[in-house]
């Protein structure tokens, strides 16, 4: 497996993937605000700084994940893989990537929200290190509130 950090030139391959695995959640209520990203919004948060690390097996793109620094530290969001891929620890690999640039950038933190309907995906952070540290509601502009929980996870170089 490859695992690169992405460039604004791969926007249409992290908008592709996070499409195919985010649209299991096409039926939420409200579905995953990701499927309202457009590959302008994508390529236009890419050119402002965020960042992204790409999968590929075979050379072909199979994951990826977008993060930001925050001031408590790196936020992740949009951990996305595709579903015939999925549960294969490509999730995991990319997440070990990211700790390792959060350690080299001198970052103890590494963040992320994750809705409380989607267990299986508190499960996955929860078992490589992350722990909830907050709960919220978030209030939709169309009136639907979403109930998250915040994850982080303290890097070992810091602790």
């Amino acid at each position: 497996m490859l695992i690169k950090m992405a460039t604004v030139s791969d926007a249409a391959i992290i908008y592709n993937l996070m499409m195919r695995a985010f649209w299991e959640y096409r039926d939420e209520t409200p579905p995953s605000s990701a499927l309202e990203e457009t590959l302008t919004s994508v390529s236009e948060a890419l050119k402002k700084g965020e960042k992204a690390i790409l999968a590929f097996e075979e050379y072909k793109p199979v994951g990826m994940v977008r993060f930001k620094y925050k001031e408590e530290g790196l936020y992740f969001y949009r951990l996305s893989v595709i579903p015939e891929k999925q549960g294969k620890g490509i999730g995991k690999k990319l997440l070990t990537s990211l700790e390792e640039y959060a350690n080299k950038a001198n970052l103890s933190t590494i963040l992320c929200m994750v809705r409380l309907t989607i267990p299986k995906n508190i499960q996955l952070y929860s078992s490589i290190g992350y722990e909830v540290y907050d709960e919220e509601v978030v209030h939709k502009p169309s009136g639907i509130n979403i109930n998250v929980v915040s994850m982080k996870k303290e890097l070992q170089a810091f602790k």
